[in-house]
């Protein structure tokens, strides 16, 4: 397995106003842990470039706001790219992430 340090970024839908939702700033904090799987897979399409999407699983240890907050884990930053969060689960005390495409957001 191989070492894992970055940055997973937070961010919390609020209702603005009655019925207009957006986003919160997004908050990054910096966690610790191990690359369980690391793939890619390139999907060729009619577009000039083709998708380049990941599939890893990255095991963080959690502190206190990664367990209150998993739900608004939208992005984790690997090699200065930020890629989506497909899912998260919680095996006390670490979080593991599914991450996929890169996060347009």
């Amino acid at each position: 397995m191989a070492r894992f340090c970055g940055k997973v970024g937070f961010i919390k839908t609020i209702e603005k106003e009655p019925g207009i939702w957006v986003d919160d700033e997004p908050i990054e904090r910096t966690y610790y842990g191990d690359t369980i799987r690391n793939t890619r897979n390139l999907e060729s399409s009619s577009n000039v470039v083709d998708n380049f999407n990941i599939n890893n699983n990255i095991s963080i240890v959690a502190d206190k706001y990664a367990n209150e907050n998993f739900q608004y884990m939208k992005y984790v930053i690997v090699n200065n790219v930020k890629w989506n969060i497909n899912s998260a689960t919680i095996e006390y005390p670490r979080i593991t992430l599914n991450i996929g495409g890169v996060y347009n957001g």
